[in-house]
């Protein structure tokens, strides 16, 4: 199974963004994992197994009380890095048992995104630049669940081929179907991946292209970051650059929490909702297609077929298969 590899315990996932813990704690699933997510006393996220090691009841199910995660079955409550600081039914003064602790797991709050790491992390969350440029603003968009293997994903959200087929609603040219060949570089320090010029369909675009024409040229990237990260890069003829973090994270071997944020250069006049509602648009379809396609895509080469409009996700299969076999 996907989610019983080791190595892969060792990298970044997104499970939620920070947003999502202002009402107490939430539960996540991370590599068929339960886990629960909470803001400390400091304010910083906290992540454990969603589990009392009292009587096991889910912590989840519980509230948070000035940063810490209060058990709701017998209020044992937990304070900063998951000790817990009390156990009510022993009375003021006793000592907690060791083994009371939680054993908390790496999370780090970045780009509005909670990202959990269940091992030792073995390379860093991949940087966006545009983060720290006041030129730009950032713009998140909410976490979703898809019913999708998290490699039928990453290859999708690499592949350029199905545009004129699957995004025929919102930018893609039935009659633009031949593909350029498909050369492979670093984009930068965390990003391996192609550049392209594609001519794209504009009308359900133009808010987000801020051009009227019908038909408008897109230059853009796309790259990924081990294991599941994608980044897609757009510059319109404007000299507007869309920057779009895909982040996929398996919760199992067949479903995955999707979210994807966007960086924009743009003046901030239109709307934040208005911006991204293109981008869900074409998420949709992508996902109305993946959602049909059953089982983990194989990491064999010689399991599917592919073509030279493929390269990009055959050398992504090509490191992950070697990542996880720990030969990477």
């Amino acid at each position: 199974m996907l989610v019983d590899n080791p190595a892969l315990l060792d990298h970044w996932y997104v499970v939620a963004e920070g947003d999502d813990l202002a009402d107490g704690p939430i539960a996540v699933r991370l590599l068929d994992r339960p886990l629960v997510v909470w803001r400390g006393p400091d304010g910083t996220p906290v992540a454990a197994p969603d589990r009392c090691p009292h009587r096991e009841a889910p912590l989840s199910a519980g509230r948070v009380a000035d940063g810490c995660l209060v058990c709701p079955y017998h209020g044992w409550t937990f304070g900063d890095g998951g000790r817990c600081v009390e156990v009510p039914s022993s009375g003021a003064g006793r000592p907690v048992p060791p083994a009371a602790h939680l054993r908390t797991v790496h999370v780090v709050e970045r780009y509005g995104l909670l990202w959990v790491c269940l091992g030792d992390p073995a390379a860093e969350i991949p940087v966006m630049e545009a983060e720290d440029d006041p030129t730009f603003r950032r713009i998140n968009s909410g976490v979703d669940v898809w019913n999708v293997s998290a490699p039928r994903m990453t290859d999708n959200f690499l592949d350029i081929s199905h545009f004129p087929f699957v995004h025929v609603a919102t930018f893609g040219l039935p009659t633009n179907t031949e593909v350029p060949k498909v050369e492979m570089r670093d984009l930068d320090d965390h990003f391996h991946g192609y550049s392209y010029t594609v001519e794209v369909a504009n009308e359900a675009g133009a808010v987000a292209s801020g051009l009227e024409a019908p038909v408008i040229t897109r230059e853009m990237s796309s790259g990924f970051n081990l294991p599941f990260t994608v980044r897609s890069t757009i510059l319109y003829e404007t000299g507007l650059q869309h920057l779009i973090l895909l982040c996929t994270t398996p919760i199992d071997d067949v479903t995955s929490y999707f979210t994807f944020v966007i960086w924009r250069n743009d003046d901030f006049s239109v709307p934040a909702e208005e911006v991204i509602a293109f981008d869900r648009a074409i998420g949709a379809e992508d996902k109305t297609m993946l959602e049909k396609v059953p089982g983990v895509l194989p990491l064999d080469q010689q399991a599917t077929v592919s073509v030279q409009s493929d390269k990009a996700s055959v050398e992504w299969r090509r490191r992950l298969a070697a990542l996880m076999a720990g030969t990477s």
